[in-house]
């Protein structure tokens, strides 16, 4: 099935497709006949202006509002493609990106999308884009990575890929047309995308849109009626950080799902706001899916899809299972640490546009490798252990980045803690960390608390911490630890710090 055939089913629908908030603050709304209507009007516009002999590419730089939301019904009807810019970066770096993806065009104003709103409400005005041969593998968005571990790839998003997750969504989390889902993740990026709009294309269900705030998302999905929101990152987190009321749960959010949150939030989150938050592991790529099931341990990622599984980035042979002492310390990280990988094949994973280097590194030996650090326990959970960047080599062994975070964020003051590498003045890392604080914590607590978790390992004691107000993230709320630690060694009086072989900071 293609975006296209979702779209002109409802192109005589009369229910609402659309909702978003006016500049005057009021909440606007669009059925399917209009919204399609005004798709088609725009795709018309748009590519009567694109040279048929170069790649249909129309870049979209604009913010979440009906704008996009228009933009991506216009592609979906199959005459060009979109590709979703990200709107945090500037210059030489955002040039390189259009270039990158062959954007013939790049709409960085919304006045096209709402001049096709404006005209006649009748979707026969103008015939949608003719689509010979146009099927569920055909080039629908490019949609960059987020750039975590180095310059942000395009990756190929066919028809298929969209209309594949919504339909899997709304029979795994059993949404309906009642639904009211609440997107205010980028739009120029597949968890908007796949997880919000597609599954609402999928049965004709309502969507609202705005730009994420944390103060405002309480007021938004009161507003719009939303029973469901999807999120990627931290969002939970910068929600749970405003001020509690006691309405809280006085709202119609019955589910969230999303990926990358913490154990703590996804019980926090639920509790505060009466809701069911689902969280699985997954990426732009979407070729390597981790579940969370009921009766995980706590700290796993989830169960892996038939297929997945953890590899030896050096021999692509499966690690051993790891081993845990009683206090459940990891005791073999440098041999049951490996990489995820989906040993079938690509999955959904369509290649990257105008990168066969990046392709041929994730593809390698005809398998799909994540990037991700990961080990697995002798029940199949697989626990998340960072990026492979998230390697920190101390002392001789080596350490991810990722299991000591968990442990940081057991205490009640730690809101968001980042591990990553500095240089030992000798020889490999040392461990430093950057927290944001939603609590006091003063040096003295800090070694009370690390000094309390017996699945620490000595090691693994940050030698460097910083208390920060935020941490540097890409426009979908991941960290950059590559900024982090290219600020090297804290400077004196920047940092509580332990001595080498100590415990005690100061």
């Amino acid at each position: 099935m293609t975006v296209r055939d979702l779209l002109l089913a409802r192109a005589d629908d009369d229910r609402p497709a659309l909702r978003w908030r006016d500049d005057a603050g009021a909440v606007r709304e669009l059925s399917w006949r209009q919204y399609v209507a005004a798709a088609t009007r725009l795709a018309a516009d748009l590519e009567a202006g694109l040279d048929p002999s170069r790649p249909p590419h129309v870049g979209v730089l604009l913010p979440n509002g009906p704008a996009f939301a228009l933009h991506l019904a216009a592609a979906g009807l199959g005459g060009h493609v979109l590709v979703g810019l990200n709107t945090t970066r500037r210059g030489a770096a955002l040039d390189a990106d259009a270039q990158r993806a062959d954007c013939q065009l790049v709409v960085d104003s919304p006045d096209r999308a709402l001049a096709a709103l404006a005209g006649p409400a009748s979707p026969d005005e103008a015939a949608p884009p003719a689509a010979s041969g146009l099927g569920p593998d055909a080039l629908f968005m490019l949609i960059f990575t987020s750039g975590t571990s180095g310059s942000p790839k395009a990756v190929r998003v066919t028809h298929e890929k969209v209309t594949g997750p919504g339909t899997h969504l709304v029979g795994r989390l059993g949404l309906t047309p009642d639904d009211v889902h609440y997107v205010s993740m980028p739009m120029f990026h597949s968890n908007a995308v796949m997880a919000g709009w597609a599954p609402a294309l999928t049965n004709g269900s309502t969507f609202a849109v705005a730009p994420f705030s944390a103060s405002g998302f309480l007021r938004d999905v009161r507003d719009f009626g939303a029973t469901y929101a999807n999120y990627v990152g931290k969002p939970l987190t910068y929600v749970l950080a405003t001020p509690e009321q006691h309405d809280d749960t006085e709202n119609p959010l019955r589910l969230v799902f999303g990926n990358e949150a913490n154990d703590a939030d996804i019980v926090e989150f639920g509790r505060r706001f009466g809701c069911e938050v689902v969280d699985s592991y997954s990426s732009t790529e979407n070729a390597v899916i981790v579940q969370r099931r009921p009766g995980m341990p706590a700290g796993a990622l989830g169960m892996p899809l038939d297929g997945v599984k953890v590899l030896s980035p050096e021999t692509a042979e499966e690690v051993p299972d790891a081993v845990f002492d009683a206090a459940g310390r990891l005791l073999n990280p440098d041999e049951a640490i490996g990489e995820l990988v989906n040993t079938t094949g690509r999955g959904a994973f369509a290649g990257y546009y105008n990168d066969d280097a990046a392709e041929a590194e994730r593809m390698r030996g005809g398998m799909y490798w994540s990037g991700d650090l990961a080990y697995r326990d002798a029940d199949g959970w697989v626990y998340f252990a960072g990026r492979t960047g998230d390697w920190l080599r101390v002392d001789g062994e080596n350490l991810a980045a990722a299991p000591i975070e968990r442990i940081l964020l057991r205490h009640p003051a730690v809101a968001e803690a980042a591990v990553h590498a500095v240089p030992d003045e000798k020889v490999g890392d040392q461990v430093a960390a950057a927290l944001v604080l939603r609590g006091p914590l003063t040096p003295d607590g800090l070694e009370e608390f690390l000094d309390a978790q017996g699945d620490l390992s000595p090691k693994a004691w940050p030698r460097y911490v910083r208390v920060v107000d935020d941490l540097p993230r890409t426009a979908t709320n991941k960290v950059l630890k590559r900024a982090l630690s290219a600020e090297g060694v804290p400077a004196p009086g920047t940092a509580w710090v332990r001595e080498e072989r100590g415990t005690s900071y100061r």
